[in-house]
C-alpha cells in the first residue's frame, strides 16, 4: 500500500469516527467535496499543504494520516 492509499484509509476512518460528512470536512478545510472524495478514494495525491488543511479540519496530527496501520508497524 502506498502513502496515497494509506492516507485515503486513515482519512476516511478518522472522518467516520468524527461522524463528519465529506461536505463538512471540505468546508472546514477550504476544499471541494469532490476533491476530498477523490483523496479518500485514492484517485489523487494530496499535497503537503492539503494534508495540513485536512488534518487541521479533523483536529488530527498530519503524520497520523500517513501512518501505516497493523502489527506494530511504526513506518
Amino acid at each position: 500500500m502506498d502513502l496515497k492509499e494509506i492516507m485515503a484509509v486513515n482519512l476516511r476512518r478518522k472522518r467516520h469516527d468524527l461522524k463528519m460528512t465529506q461536505e463538512v470536512l471540505a468546508d472546514r478545510a477550504g476544499l471541494s467535496a469532490r476533491y476530498v472524495g477523490a483523496i479518500e478514494r485514492g484517485d489523487v495525491s494530496a499535497s503537503v499543504t492539503v494534508l495540513g488543511q485536512i488534518a487541521e479540519a479533523l483536529g488530527a496530527d498530519p503524520g497520523d494520516l500517513l501512518k501505516r496501520a497493523g502489527r506494530g508497524s511504526k513506518s
